[in-house]
């Protein structure tokens, strides 16, 4: 089975900075395109960043760009946002997702999910 494990979520005061981490098991093939998507309370969930696996084009939403960098480790399997400058509005529940295409993450239908990791900023 296909698992995205996240981890790296907490609690911070504004300001702070989180990384969080999201560990793909059990594909053979790295994903084309990755990214990390939020949902707050109340809110739709929504794309934050992704990468592309070919080219390593990165993209982060007008919100976070400056302060979010997203990253990937293929020797390590692993998917990274690195969360600067926190702000209160950046809680969420944050997702990992993993897509044979781009398309699939600019639709927010991903071949995969993780289970989500909390992040709170007061």
């Amino acid at each position: 089975d296909v698992q995205l494990v996240e981890s790296g979520g907490g609690s911070v005061e504004a300001g702070g900075s989180l990384r969080l981490s999201c560990e793909v098991i059990g594909l053979v093939d790295s994903p084309r395109c990755m990214g990390w998507f939020r949902q707050a309370p109340g809110k739709e969930r929504e794309e934050v960043a992704a990468i592309d696996d070919v080219d390593g084009v990165t993209s982060h939403r007008d919100s976070v760009r400056g302060r979010f960098t997203i990253s990937k480790d293929n020797a390590k399997n692993t998917l990274y946002l690195q969360m600067n400058s926190l702000k209160p509005e950046d809680t969420a529940m944050c997702y990992c997702a993993a897509a044979n295409s781009r398309s699939s993450i600019l639709a927010g239908i991903p071949d995969y999910w993780g289970q989500g990791t909390q992040v709170t900023v007061s």
